[in-house]
């Protein structure tokens, strides 16, 4: 039994069936979670409109020219919607022809194996009750969410006219995307983050470059600051905090990207004896809660807030209950991607990680603007960058920005999967002119090796 069919959920629901179990999924709203519904792929969607709207911009570039350019967001949010009903249905079918029981309702636990569900659903029973609720934007006290001029990223996503301008506050994935969405389109954008740098987590070279394509765009960047009040009147006034000190932020709208809290409220854990910290639910390493025969998968553990984690997790736990021997699942390899431009995608540890851990290592490096591909396509920015074991030339971090790189990422990922070098990265044939050719010679770069740098 599952208790939410989002990317962990319905996965986990799906695999299990696969594997001969008897499967079924409580959802509540639409089958595909936050991701699909109102996340990853609505966000995708008008991300490549504004890839489109961009290539307009610089038409001249192409020898492109053209009169009355008009911009209708609200057929991009149109079209967005579209995308989602598409993959929903998909995704339902997909339940179907596996013969998963998709129970509409809202999963509540009562102990013993026993799940009631809402509006009529009656109360089902199983040995083993996956949880798979999710989790929802945050809100902070000096930013009440009101759904208008003060939104989340489940209100921009349904939002069909655009601002003159706006304040993003959060620089992490979801910030920047849509700082780059709305900049697109127009809007003068200003980006707050608390920490010193956009994407936090990222490498120092990876956040200093994505800042500098920012600045290129006319997006605003204030790092190190923090919001202390705001003012809702004519428009949205922000009191801030930073390196230059206390100053005002005039906007008309504010979109509220500061992380996420997990959905533990009425889903009965306490009855079930289930044990949540901080707002989400505590797993072990084999995703089992505080209590026997009790699971939790994606967002609702606070693991690592990505849809692709959330399915890596329900099949490793349902792979276990079906007998199968999986080993625990390593999260510094998980990949993370961000789909501003330039994209950002990465795995593993930073130069930086490297350096305060005593670790000796190599870097490896190679920019985009000498590819032929990427200068062909006019997407010259970014660089792929790896970090290879000194001695054993094991590859531990790739970290790339630029154009599509977070497609370019899983080729490196299963070369750490399978074990292998820089050497073999290095070594293999890649096609001319393709982007991948930069990864090559990242590759040779952190041997020493590199042809065309």
């Amino acid at each position: 039994m599952v208790v939410g069919a989002g990317p962990g959920g319905y996965v986990a629901a799906i695999r299990a069936a696969q594997l001969g179990l008897s499967a079924a999924v409580v959802e509540r709203d639409q089958v595909g979670g936050i991701c699909l519904n109102w996340g990853c792929i609505p966000s995708k969607a008008l991300l490549r409109n504004a890839e489109v709207v961009s290539l307009f911009r610089h038409a001249d570039e192409y020898g492109v020219s053209y009169d009355n350019l008009t911009l209708d967001f609200g057929k991009a949010i149109d079209r967005s919607r579209a995308v989602v009903h598409r993959l929903t249905r998909g995704v339902e079918s997909l339940l179907r022809r596996y013969k998963v029981t998709l129970v509409k309702g809202s999963g509540v636990l009562k102990g013993g194996g026993r799940v009631e569900v809402t509006d009529g659903g009656g109360t089902l029973n199983s040995k083993s009750i996956i949880i798979a609720t999710g989790a929802r934007q945050r809100s902070l006290p000096s930013l009440p969410v009101d759904g208008k001029a003060i939104i989340t990223s489940r209100e921009a996503l349904a939002l069909k006219s655009l601002p003159t301008s706006a304040v993003i506050i959060g620089g992490g994935a979801t910030g920047c995307e849509f700082a780059y969405l709305y900049a697109a389109y127009g809007v003068k954008v200003t980006v707050v983050e608390l920490m010193p740098r956009l994407l936090p987590t990222a490498d120092v070279e990876v956040s200093t470059a994505l800042e500098q394509a920012f600045e290129q765009q006319g997006i605003a960047v204030m790092t190190g600051t923090k919001v202390t009040q705001s003012k809702v009147g004519q428009g949205v006034t922000l009191a801030v905090a930073g390196p230059k000190g206390a100053q005002d932020l005039r906007c008309d709208l504010v979109l509220v990207c500061v992380g996420i809290q997990g959905n533990v409220e009425n889903v009965g854990l306490s009855a079930a004896g289930v044990k949540a910290e901080r707002g989400f639910i505590a797993v072990d390493e084999q995703m089992r809660t505080s209590a026997g025969g009790v699971f939790a998968i994606g967002d609702v553990t606070g693991k690592l807030p990505l849809a692709h984690v959330a399915s890596a997790q329900g099949v490793s736990v349902v792979e276990r209950l079906a007998g199968k021997g999986v080993a625990p699942l390593d999260y510094s390899l998980m990949p993370r991607a961000v789909y501003c431009q330039p994209q950002v995608a990465s795995w593993g540890v930073t130069e930086e990680e490297a350096a305060q851990s005593g670790r000796k290592v190599k870097v490896g490096k190679f920019p985009m603007s000498a590819n032929g591909k990427a200068l062909a396509l006019g997407d010259r920015q970014g660089f792929v960058k790896v970090i290879v074991d000194a001695q054993y030339n094991e590859l531990i971090g790739a970290h790339l920005i630029g154009s599509e790189v977070t497609e370019l990422l899983a080729e490196l990922s299963i070369a750490k999967m399978l074990e292998g070098t820089a050497r073999e990265v290095g070594w293999l044939t890649h096609a001319h002119p393709t982007l991948s050719e930069a990864v090559k010679e990242a590759a040779l770069a952190a041997l020493g090796e590199a042809i065309h740098i």
